[in-house]
């Protein structure tokens, strides 16, 4: 591969990126809880800009709103950077060799790049003074769009946390914690050793699962330090 296709596809990532960002920073639950209620959901509650709260806060049906809208802005960032990705190397004014296509695995690290910025953005919005989510719904799309297998194994283990103990927070900070341990698995054992995938590739998906993964944590920090001290509610919503 030659300087101006790596140069391409480094562009790519970071065009991904970047759009994946700002549309993670539009945060459904304070856009929803202004229509509704015309206040701030994060002077409510927990004050965490999330569906969680706004379903504790506001009602279901806000709830559930909050949840397409975010779990939908991942799913635009990550078609976008396939779309990105895809003309960087076909548009003969940005990469005048036709001897380069992206491969499967530079399309799914557009789509773990625009993910993850999307989280970011979530998290940290620039439109509302990055003070954003904790990024659960934002991540579980992220990561039903780059490996479905990683995505069951998530979402299996958050459902029967939550059947169990119907505590969001806990099924959510284990899932967190497990994320990356189910993608290296999964990667390293089905992707690397048995289809021969690059490293790199395998390296990208574990370190960008840790960096979600961790972020995830971080955000939650307070909600483990209550399940620790077994103080964390169980979820009711409001009508």
């Amino acid at each position: 591969m030659n300087m101006q296709a790596k140069a391409v596809i480094i562009l790519a990532l970071v065009i991904s990126a970047v759009i994946g960002y700002l549309l993670g920073g539009v945060n459904w639950a304070i856009i929803l809880t202004r229509i509704v209620q015309r206040k701030d959901i994060r002077d409510q509650g927990s004050g965490n800009a999330g569906m969680t709260n706004v379903l504790r806060s506001v009602g279901k049906l806000p709830a559930l709103l909050t949840f397409a809208g975010d779990f939908l802005k991942c799913v635009i960032a990550v078609l976008l950077s396939q779309l990105i990705m895809n003309w960087m190397f076909m548009n003969p004014d940005v990469l005048l060799s036709p001897d380069y296509a992206p491969t499967a695995e530079l399309l799914r690290c557009a789509r773990y790049a625009a993910g993850a910025a999307c989280v970011v953005g979530h998290i940290f919005p620039v439109y509302y003074g990055f003070r954003g989510g904790k990024g659960i719904v934002a991540a579980a799309a992220m990561i039903a769009l780059t490996d479905w297998r990683v995505f069951l194994a998530v979402i299996a283990t958050f459902g029967l946390l939550f059947l169990w103990r119907k505590i969001i927070s806990l099924a959510s900070v284990t899932c967190a914690a497990l994320y990356p341990v189910y993608t290296f698995l999964i990667v390293f054992l089905v992707d690397f050793q048995r289809w021969g995938r690059p490293v790199w590739y395998l390296l990208t998906a574990v370190g960008v699962s840790l960096f979600v993964g961790a972020l995830v944590l971080i955000k939650h920090r307070a909600n483990i330090g209550r399940l620790l001290r077994g103080e964390e509610k169980p979820i009711v919503g409001r009508k």
